[in-house]
């Protein structure tokens, strides 16, 4: 199963996100989605999970919860904004989800892929939408097959050009 991460779109949803996404089964959005109209867009190429950010409106609110909990491939995944840690580290969320083995977040806009505690994969996709703190849009791609450790990578959606 092909999975496709984005976080913070901010209401920006770029053309490269579905060149990047052609052929995913399933999508996670890391909140701060802005209008509900980007989750439409994203449900036309796949399957969405999505949590709302700190800066989601009532109308997303509604509809979206904080943290939401799913199983894809046999992998217990957990997607979560990371905003009500403050500053979300791949530490404090496995601490807060010790039954993951699959946390996505977004919040730090901050590009992120590592394993803590040798089995839990941790994803920052970056922030997808307008570029903020000098970093280039990203998403990321997470491949899932039982039996076999997940594979990801974090995708620039445009070269970085620091001007």
């Amino acid at each position: 199963m092909r999975l496709g991460i984005i976080a913070d779109t901010h209401g920006l949803l770029r053309p490269e996100v579905f060149q990047a996404f052609e052929g995913v089964d399933h999508i996670l959005h890391g909140g701060d989605i802005g209008p509900p109209g980007i989750l439409d867009e994203l449900e036309a190429v796949a399957p969405v999970t999505a949590v709302y950010g700190n800066t989601d409106g009532s109308k997303l609110r509604s509809r979206l919860p904080q943290v939401a909990s799913v199983e894809l491939d046999g992998f217990r995944i957990v997607v979560t904004h990371g905003d009500q840690f403050g500053s979300p580290t791949p530490e404090k969320l496995q601490a807060a989800f010790p039954e993951a083995e699959i946390i996505v977040f977004g919040h730090t806009h901050r590009p992120l892929l590592t394993i803590v505690d040798v089995v839990v994969t941790v994803m920052n996709p970056g922030g997808a939408g307008a570029r903020r703190f000098n970093l280039p849009p990203s998403v990321g791609i997470m491949e899932l097959e039982p039996g076999i450790p997940p594979r990801a990578r974090l995708v620039p959606l445009l070269e970085f050009d620091p001007g």
